[in-house]
């Protein structure tokens, strides 16, 4: 996306927190949407997740899955007219435990970093899942917590959206949704590895935020299908 578009897509964005929220009956059927294909995904790939866990299990040390903190959804910026603004811009977002299959080798005391696709902290294993992204299917659990969408920005950890909030212009905004599994930025770009990717991608996030909608969901989930087969953006 060209600079322009970038400053086009934060201006609207900007515009829309100053909007009523969606109507209710929006939000509850996207929720439907959520609980519905959540649900079915989880028993459709039960099988599947067995087998991960126990290959996971099976070829390194620690635990199968693997849990972190991340930034969900500001609800004091969610479709909010603008009020007390100190408290809009101090907390980010409620923190959640973010669910994934684990990757890497088990380690103590990790900083908060981006994996880089020849970082040595992910197992054999690890990679091929991430390859198909197929680390992410815990995360499904997520989406039936209400944690998470389907699809929305993907949530950061508290370290490194600190930092972002100060570096990328609009990099809030994405806090006025739900994270998801998959979004727009998603089925465009590739996993975060620099700041200038997070500068490329943001401004898909925010073109989210502007456009989200139930029909908009049903079109970034159709198109994250062959993102997926094709290992599209993934290492």
């Amino acid at each position: 996306m060209t600079s322009v578009r970038y400053a086009a897509t934060l201006r609207r964005a900007e515009t829309r927190s100053h909007t009523r929220p969606r109507p209710p009956q929006s939000e509850s059927l996207r929720r439907a949407l959520n609980l519905f294909v959540a649900s079915v995904g989880l028993v459709v790939a039960a099988p599947l997740m067995m087998a991960i866990a126990l290959v996971v299990k099976l070829t390194s040390r620690g635990p199968v899955f693997y849990s972190q903190t991340r930034v969900g959804l500001d609800r004091r910026m969610a479709g909010r007219p603008p009020g007390n603004t100190r408290r809009r811009l101090d907390g980010g977002g409620k923190p959640f435990t973010i669910y994934k299959f684990r990757t890497m080798a088990q380690s103590k005391g990790d900083p908060e970093v981006w994996a880089t696709p020849d970082d040595a902290r992910v197992t054999a294993v690890g990679r091929m899942l991430r390859k198909y992204r197929l680390d992410e299917l815990p995360q499904l659990v997520n989406v039936l917590r209400g944690d998470m969408n389907l699809v929305g920005p993907r949530p950061e950890q508290p370290t490194i959206f600190a930092k972002l909030r100060q570096q990328v212009p609009g990099y809030a905004e994405r806090q006025r949704v739900r994270p998801g599994i998959t979004g727009w930025a998603q089925v465009n770009q590739h996993y975060d590895r620099s700041i200038e990717d997070v500068h490329r991608k943001i401004a898909y996030d925010l073109d989210y935020v502007v456009r989200q909608s139930l029909v908009e969901d049903l079109k970034i989930m159709v198109r994250t299908i062959p993102v997926v087969v094709f290992k599209q953006g993934a290492w």
